[in-house]
């Protein structure tokens, strides 16, 4: 067996449909278009989401809600976090650059530090915002928790 010898599978290459090319094709005249109309004229297109005249999706979905336009979306950390990356960087310092060095943030993000879980040495916290439990554990060591 050599490779010029290779065929493709019976009855899976079929031939293309060739239409408008005379009665003797069986494929003229109208050329599978039908009898008049918009779909057999030149330049024909369907609008996007037409469904034949049935209700189309978008019309048949109610709309509901609203966004807040003012709304700023924070990315939350947990004082556990914190006191893990202290412990291994040896940090007494913690700002948004060493968060996204460390690959917790992403540039743009705005952070919250968040009061779950313990933390055991004083630091001192640049964020953008902290919760109620998180500010008061960081104070409870004489650190500072500064809003940037």
């Amino acid at each position: 067996m050599d490779l010029s010898s290779l065929k493709p599978a019976k009855g899976s290459i079929k031939k293309e449909k060739r239409i408008g090319r005379g009665q003797g094709s069986g494929r003229g005249g109208t050329s599978t278009k039908g009898h008049k109309g918009g779909q057999s004229r030149a330049g024909y297109k369907t609008k996007m989401g037409f469904e034949g005249g049935q209700m189309p999706l978008q019309r048949r979905v109610p709309k509901f809600g609203f966004t807040n336009i003012n709304r700023k979306e924070y990315k939350g950390i947990n004082i556990s976090t914190l006191q893990s990356l202290a412990e291994s960087r040896s940090l007494k310092v913690i700002d948004v650059e060493i968060l996204l060095e460390h690959g917790l943030i992403a540039k743009k993000d705005l952070v919250k530090i968040l009061g779950n879980g313990k933390l055991t040495s004083k630091l001192d916290v640049k964020a953008h915002a902290f919760s109620k439990s998180a500010k008061a554990a960081i104070e409870a060591l004489h650190g500072t928790a500064t809003i940037i």
